[in-house]
């Protein structure tokens, strides 16, 4: 297929794309920073979202819902439709698709168009990331890979911190509307300069049959999950028949998608791909990284938030300091890898600085402020950042240049489904552990205990004397203990969920084993010396 609008570039000449290849990945990234800043800019503005379309909190969480649930499902797909219409061809339409829907959510009137223009938005911006990884592979000769990855993981890993920081400012200053508005000119940027500067794939393989009952289940299966995850703890789970449903309808659709790409000689996802175990363990890998990212960036604020007090500007200012570190460690690592450093090391340093930075969070307490957050928030950002870059290069380094596009849609899916399992398991365990953080409280406030009954009267004679007589003020005391009760019910269950994320991200350190440096690698960083 021709490409729509002319290229800006003489010709797709080796030459001319290895001088733009900078500014190609600069390019990319920027498409990927819109695409996830979106994912995460939507959630501070939903009461002001409620009030202006006349829509309950359940109702509104369908906003958010619906670009996940989009956005997964055309990420496994992207490496498919970048072969059928072109890479290039489908960048510029994945962007027009994109911020066209951003201005059309903007100008939303009612509930059901926003969420229906949300699907639209998620479906433009879920075949950037994976193209965009795609891409740079192709442009970025060997040597020059950890740079590549660098550049890109910036925009991985800044795009989801931002988006509270962002959002909670231009809803401040402006409107919510205006959280879509801004899409408008930073994607007739990306458009130009994907038009200017993005070759097509040098490694293009359209088929003349598409898969479409593959297609459907592929769609279903991946949709029914991530609504199950999306809702499953607000609907307690398996008790409900909705998320049953889901469940049911995921495995299926899903089972019979996996035996029907296994089997037909054009598959929509080549799932062959897996059976190098070097890949498989980066997608293992990668699954947990994804968990720990996007829950430790879910659970901060609500901790920030519902403990000390904090609004969603002043917790996204805090947070921002994490995504500047992130982004800081990736240029770090790829200098490291380009002088010989193993990327095994980098991986190891790297876990065991989150592993550290979430025993900082552990720490955390309800006098917790802005100074005591600080370092623990730069080393979890810092650590991540080492990890990211290199699990990258070497979890795709022994795939084929064929396959590269659909192996990164596959891996960047993983990736979102971590995080989309990460969420739902952190919202659904902090429930369950400040239940059981509170039992054992709780069984500790008798009577007999002096330091209880010491409380107990002190609290009592402070409501008296503030006027009220002695049942209403033993009332109020009784109130006070139990909300502190509450309060460290839920910061100590905060605290076990870091830690928890800490030790997941240190027990995967074996999975490295099967990650062996391949000689490609190893020659790109001889030539780089």
């Amino acid at each position: 297929m021709k490409p729509f609008f002319p290229s800006l570039l003489r010709s797709n000449h080796p030459d001319a794309i290895h001088r733009n290849r900078f500014i190609i990945a600069i390019t990319v990234t920027l498409a990927c920073v819109l695409e996830l800043l979106d994912t995460s800019i939507v959630n501070v503005a939903v009461p002001h979202m409620m009030g202006t379309l006349g829509a309950t909190l359940d109702e509104i969480t369908w906003v958010s819902i619906g670009y996940v649930v989009a956005n997964v499902i055309i990420l496994p797909i992207s490496g498919f439709l970048a072969n059928q219409i072109g890479r290039r061809n489908y960048l510029a339409l994945s962007i027009i698709i994109f911020t066209v829907a951003s201005w059309a959510c903007g100008n939303a009137t009612s509930l059901g168009e926003l969420v229906f223009w949300r699907i639209v938005q998620g479906l433009g911006g879920g075949g950037l990331i994976a193209t965009a990884q795609a891409t740079l592979y192709e442009v970025f000769p060997a040597e020059e890979m950890a740079t590549a990855m660098a550049i890109f993981g910036i925009g991985i890993m800044f795009g989801p911190s931002l988006g509270p920081t962002v959002g909670g400012w231009i809803t401040d200053t402006w409107s919510w509307p205006w959280i879509f508005y801004i899409n408008l000119p930073l994607g007739a940027i990306a458009l130009f300069l994907v038009l200017a500067f993005v070759p097509d794939s040098a490694h293009r393989r359209q088929i003349s049959s598409v898969d479409y009952l593959g297609l459907l289940l592929l769609a279903v299966g991946i949709g029914s999950l991530q609504l199950m995850l999306e809702r499953g703890e607000k609907l307690e789970w398996f008790e409900s028949t909705e998320i049953l449903a889901y469940a049911v309808t995921s495995f299926v659709s899903l089972f019979a998608f996996v035996i029907r790409q296994l089997e037909i000689s054009h598959p929509i996802v080549n799932l062959r791909i897996m059976k190098d175990l070097q890949f498989s363990a980066g997608l293992l890998f990668t699954f947990f990284l994804g968990a720990a990212l996007f829950s430790t960036v879910f659970l901060f604020p609500v901790y920030a938030q519902t403990l000390i007090g904090f609004d969603a500007f002043q917790t996204g200012m805090i947070i921002l300091p994490s995504a500047l570190a992130a982004a800081f460690a990736m240029p770090i690592a790829a200098k490291l890898i380009s002088r010989g450093v193993p990327a095994h090391a980098l991986i190891i340093a790297g876990a065991a600085l989150f592993m550290y930075a979430m025993w900082g969070h552990h720490l955390f307490t309800t006098e917790s402020g802005a100074a005591d957050f600080f370092w623990p928030l730069l080393l979890r950002g810092f650590g991540l950042g080492l990890v990211f870059m290199p699990l990258n290069n070497l979890s795709l380094a022994r795939i084929l240049p064929t396959e590269i596009p659909n192996a990164t849609g596959l891996y960047n899916l993983v990736r979102q489904l971590g995080g989309s399992v990460g969420i739902a398991l952190s919202a659904t365990l902090l429930v369950k552990f400040e239940d059981i953080k509170r039992s054992a409280l709780v069984e500790h406030l008798t009577h007999d205990n002096a330091a209880m009954a010491e409380r107990l009267e002190a609290y009592t004679r402070l409501f008296q004397q503030k006027g009220d007589a002695i049942a209403s003020a033993t009332q109020k005391a009784y109130a006070l203990i139990n909300l502190q009760v509450n309060q460290q019910a839920m910061l100590l269950a905060f605290s076990e969920l870091f830690l928890w994320f800490g030790a997941i991200i240190i027990l995967l350190l074996p999975l490295l084993f099967w990650m062996r440096t391949p000689p490609r690698m190893a020659q790109a960083t001889d030539v780089a010396h």
